[in-house]
């Protein structure tokens, strides 16, 4: 029995990503549907699955479709279980495992910042909140004062 197939509307439910991204995203190569049915949708597997799960993971951080490409490069030269390449390829093993790195720490990098970024916000959503609430007693305040003037 073979790998189930999806259409593409089950992938973008399970991606979170919109139809038309999808279709971007094979449009620049970096995910192809693995088949296509009799009436010509688009049917993908699990690893394309995986493939735009990592793409919607990486675009956040800001890495541009050509870094998403490159690392996705980077991944599928590498084995899944973590074995080293075979001992004619170490060199270029260690040339996969030091991009990979790379990526690694580009990303922690920009994960540092947006963790910087989101304090930010919300600093200045509890100010507008402050502020709020500031407003709402004083006109509470100012209800009550009439009230007891009546």
């Amino acid at each position: 029995m073979g790998e189930k197939l999806m259409q593409i509307g089950e992938v973008s439910e399970r991606t979170g990503l919109s139809l038309r991204t999808i279709r971007h995203y094979e449009d620049v190569g970096i995910v192809a549907p693995s088949e296509r049915s009799m009436g010509g949708f688009r049917l993908y597997t699990e690893a394309e699955v995986r493939r735009l799960a990592l793409v919607r993971r990486m675009r956040p951080l800001g890495f541009c479709l050509d870094d998403v490409s490159a690392l996705l490069d980077v991944l599928e030269q590498l084995p899944d279980d973590g074995r080293p390449l075979p001992e004619s390829a170490e060199e270029t093993h260690e040339e996969l495992v030091e991009r990979l790195r790379t990526y690694w720490v580009k990303a922690d990098a920009r994960c540092e910042d947006l963790r910087r970024q989101l304090g930010h916000a919300e600093d200045f959503a509890r100010s507008l909140h402050g502020h709020l609430a500031r407003l709402v007693d004083a006109a509470t305040a100012t209800d009550a004062d009439a009230e007891a003037v009546r």
